[in-house]
């Protein structure tokens, strides 16, 4: 049966070999939250293994052909990869949907298929290397770990459900993140799911075992380093810190209505406030209260009666920490039609209702929170779907913040937290992580949970704790080893308190970054490109 699957994804051609890599793609997707059915991609690697046989075994009336064809499986398999991964963007279209319903079809379409642009590249170069044998397995890890790489940065990079996730499918499988990093990761997840297509290779059964051997080992071992960190003794919290984490669940539609003002601000007010039950603590036995992404529905230092409240909320000795919208005048004396500059803010506040720090976000979410080309787009008729005049203007870079009586933090506003190796300052190593957040643009759908998933990975990564608060979504204090301590779930009104779990010692991936996975790249397409040349060269036997 196996093998008559094999000859059918060998032998396939045209549209039937496109729909199989297609359905593949959507299978894969499986492996991300909230499903996380990481052994589905020991079906769709080996199929997308053969496909690409496929395109050798026809040889596709030439080179040009073939590297074309293996282009669409790549393409295909990327494209049914991220429209079953990322459907649920959609959501975000359907909240103000008279003024973006429309635009709806051509973002859960467009963006797939401009991300898996990439993944047809990988399968090209994969093509270009392509041997029989185990080192076709190696090729394919590269070539796609590369792309994801490049899908990271390319563009201001959009690395959201990278393949290396679905490795991470729960918190035993992602502590090798601390050695490599989330792209580490994809190399390996495509080395082990991958690697049962040599089963159905004609080389001696000896050297197939051989290799299925090898990656074998090296799983264990990656599970058995998981086991390793996940037993050693955690740090211990940070003393003296106690949070408070509010997490109001307010419906997006409702956000920016006129007459929510109120009733939004007092409902933070009330949850920070209220007893949350007979064993948690008062306010006054809480250092730091944690508000969410742009949780005012004003801008904060233009109500002087807002910051009243929040001083007649915050006990002496209790800090604000919240995601605010931030106003100043426009650059340049101001521009026609945008009197100020908007950014996307983290203001810390003290229990006197004093502005002490503030953090712009340095990494907006295109068409979210400023549009790419606005002259043209907004000519056809595009616009932010934040409603800010003009969209969020960009913070000049990213910075820690010092809360008082707290350790330096990290600040992370919405998406900057999916950025791998970028999350931190290695000059100057904070005590934690924060991420601030509003998923309520998605509903109950699985980005949320994939948000998630990827703040824990950057906490396993950095080896540093995350704090993470949802207006809705999945509010959570995450230790240094992507444990989560407490959580609220998705959909919920509330609020938690929790310690601050203390850092662990900078990881690997902290100290080397990417280097790793750089220079397993280049020892694979090495050894790829010299068994190439070999192949092609010809042999002669000289008798002695």
């Amino acid at each position: 049966m196996i093998q008559s699957l094999v000859d059918g994804l060998i032998l396939s051609w045209g549209w039937r070999r496109w729909g199989a890599a297609f359905v593949l793609g959507c299978l894969a997707a499986l492996c991300q939250a909230p499903f996380d059915l990481f052994f589905v991609l020991w079906l769709s690697f080996p199929g997308l293994v053969w496909l690409i046989d496929s395109t050798v075994a026809k040889n596709e009336g030439g080179k040009s052909r073939a590297l074309r064809a293996a282009a669409a499986v790549g393409w295909w398999f990327g494209f049914g990869y991220f429209l079953a991964g990322l459907w649920w963007i959609g959501s975000a279209f359907l909240v103000e949907a008279d003024d973006f319903a429309w635009m709806m079809p051509f973002a859960v379409l467009a963006m797939p298929a401009g991300l898996a642009l990439f993944w047809a590249g990988a399968a090209v170069v994969a093509r270009l290397l392509w041997i029989e044998g185990p080192l076709r397995i190696l090729v394919l890890a590269a070539t796609l770990s590369g792309a994801e790489w490049l899908r990271g940065h390319v563009l201001t990079g959009f690395p959201w459900n990278a393949i290396g996730y679905g490795f991470a499918a729960n918190t035993l499988m992602m502590q090798p993140a601390a050695l490599v990093g989330i792209y580490g990761l994809g190399f390996l997840s495509v080395l082990v799911f991958a690697a049962p297509a040599v089963l159905a290779d004609a080389e001696r059964l000896l050297h197939r075992f051989a290799f299925l051997g090898a990656v074998a080992l090296l799983f264990a071992a990656s599970l058995g380093y998981g086991a390793y960190r996940l037993n050693e003794p955690a740090p211990a919290d940070v003393a003296n810190v106690r949070l408070r984490i509010v997490q109001p669940d307010i419906p997006q539609v409702e956000k920016w209505a006129p007459g929510n003002v109120q009733w939004i601000f007092e409902r933070y007010l009330d949850l920070s406030s209220q007893p949350l039950g007979p064993n948690e603590d008062r306010l006054d036995k809480i250092t730091h209260v944690i508000w969410p992404e742009s949780a005012f529905p004003f801008i904060l230092t233009q109500e002087p009666g807002a910051l009243a409240s929040i001083e007649a909320l915050l006990p002496e000795n209790t800090v604000l920490i919240t995601g605010a919208v931030r106003a100043e005048p426009a650059a340049n004396g101001g521009t026609p039609g945008r009197e100020a500059d908007f950014y996307n803010s983290i203001y810390v506040i003290n229990g006197d209702g004093t502005i002490v720090d503030a953090y712009d976000k340095v990494h907006l979410v295109p068409f979210g929170e400023y549009l790419p080309l606005r002259g043209l787009l907004t000519r056809l008729g595009l616009e932010n779907m934040v409603r800010v005049p003009g969209g969020f203007t960009p913070g000049f870079r990213h910075r820690e913040l010092t809360p008082p009586g707290a350790p330096e933090l990290s600040p992370l506003i919405c998406y900057e937290a999916i950025f791998p190796g970028a999350v931190a300052d290695r000059g100057d190593r904070p005590g934690s992580l924060l991420n601030l957040t509003n998923d309520a643009w998605f509903g109950d759908a699985p980005g949320p949970h994939q948000h998630l998933r990827q703040a824990r990975l950057r906490a396993v990564e950095e080896g540093l704790p995350m704090v993470r608060d949802a207006n809705t979504g999945i509010s959570a204090v995450i230790d240094a080893r992507g444990r989560i301590r407490a959580q609220l779930p998705l959909g919920r009104s509330g609020a938690f308190d929790a310690n601050l779990p203390g850092a662990d010692l900078p990881t690997v991936y902290v100290e080397v970054g990417d280097w790793p996975l750089a220079i397993a790249l280049l020892l694979v397409f090495s050894a790829a490109g010299y068994a190439r040349l070999r192949a092609s060269t010809p042999q002669f036997n000289y008798l002695m």
